[in-house]
């Protein structure tokens, strides 16, 4: 355990951070992982961090301020915590966020809290996530083991069995199980970038999804790029934003989505979970809303801003892939949008944009990009999914089957 912990630290800082010799690095993590927070911060220095700060939270303390807080508590945010982020941007800084809350800390909140805060942080730090969004700046986010998120996932094991069954899982998913993790993740980039290059060579129009639930055509741009979970800032520092990370992804007409789609797995949001619901879009709007748990939430999420009831990427994610052959089910977004095909709503990647980093707003949105302060991705892959690819003179060609690529 203890080398495989070391080797989890130095995966984060050396290949889904990269932290640089003189740089900044803020890490967010909650109460609970201060061991392995101290193991990361050992490898920062190692690397040649100038400082590190660590910014602790803590899921009781968060439950009780969306109980417990006044009403203008969720109508401002606070000016220092916006500072702080955008001199992170302004030092050219990287940002490690460690994920370890309970699926359902906020199950029970008034929704309209939930949504409140949402909304008055994603309008307050919109700056940070132009730059995490155009890779201006290097940031990565990982998971650790909590009690609350084991015993979700695996609630039919012995109580002592849970945690070190959700530590083998991640450790499995990020390849801290292979002699060589960091090796191993450069050849597994290097199998994705591979991938996204013969998607973006084929220049198709359209995507056709069909499957139990689901009939769904997505229009791309036509300069449209598919691209990979690992990015590179404008000094040429090579990032992970997400590990695990399994897909290939780009960026949709915001107009251009019709039909229907179902989810395959839970969406953990905000504390709650979204399950079993389907969506339906005209001229790209989602236009009706269904969901078994949930619906209040996912309607109110929709209904954020203008963007949020659209969509901004379409990724791709083999059914043989390992977090999917695994069988687990995280309820933990991270790991189940690299089991799944996936979508988001809301807000586009412009660098799935040939170009697209560089263009200012309105470039952006005559290119037919989405823009929203809500970016969530929604898990529609399953083993029954073909999809094809449509070119500009009506032609098709298969691009998955069964859930797997067909080329």
């Amino acid at each position: 355990m203890e080398n495989q912990l070391n080797k989890y630290a130095e995966l984060a800082v050396k290949v889904g951070a990269n932290v640089q010799k003189g740089q900044y690095l803020w890490v967010s993590a909650p109460i609970g992982t201060e061991d392995f927070v101290r193991r990361v911060v050992k490898e920062a220095y190692a690397a040649g961090a100038s400082k590190v700060h660590v910014e602790w939270q803590d899921d009781v303390i968060t439950r009780t301020h969306f109980e417990l807080a006044s009403e203008e508590a969720f109508r401002e945010f606070p000016e220092w915590i916006v500072q702080a982020y955008e001199e992170l941007i302004e030092k050219r800084g990287t940002l490690l966020h460690i994920d370890a809350s309970d699926p359902d800390l906020l199950k029970g909140i008034d929704v309209d809290r939930i949504m409140a805060y949402q909304k008055i942080q994603g309008e307050a730090l919109e700056k940070f996530k132009e730059a995490m969004q155009t890779d201006k700046i290097s940031w990565s986010i990982i998971a650790l083991p909590s009690p609350k998120w084991a015993t979700k996932v695996f609630p039919n094991l012995p109580e002592a069995d849970r945690m070190p069954a959700l530590w083998e899982a991640i450790f499995k998913s990020v390849r801290i199980d292979l002699d060589n993790p960091i090796e191993a993740w450069k050849t597994h980039i290097e199998t994705l970038k591979s991938k996204a290059t013969q998607m973006t060579e084929k220049k198709f129009k359209k995507l056709h999804y069909k499957a139990p639930g689901t009939d769904l055509t997505i229009e791309l741009p036509e300069k449209h790029l598919w691209v990979t979970g690992s990015s590179v800032t404008p000094e040429d520092v090579t990032f992970v934003a997400n590990m695990p990370t399994e897909e290939v992804y780009t960026v949709p007409v915001k107009t251009g989505v019709n039909g229907y789609v179902s989810s395959s797995k839970p969406l953990a949001y905000r504390g709650n979970v979204i399950d079993e619901f389907k969506l339906t879009f005209e001229d790209g709007k989602i236009v009706q809303v269904e969901a078994k748990e949930g619906q209040e939430l996912l309607e109110k999420m929709i209904a954020t801003d203008e963007g949020a009831s659209y969509i901004g990427e379409v990724a791709l994610v083999p059914h043989h892939s390992p977090i999917s052959n695994s069988g687990i089910l995280f309820f933990n977004t991270l790991f189940d949008e690299n089991a799944s095909n996936h979508l988001a709503i809301g807000s586009a990647y412009p660098t799935c944009y040939e170009g697209g980093a560089e263009l200012s707003e309105e470039e952006r949105k005559e290119a037919g990009m989405n823009d929203s302060i809500v970016h969530e991705d929604f898990m529609i892959g399953s083993e029954a999914m073909d999809i094809d690819g449509i070119y500009e003179d009506g032609t098709s060609e298969p691009i998955f089957r069964k859930g797997n690529w067909a080329f």
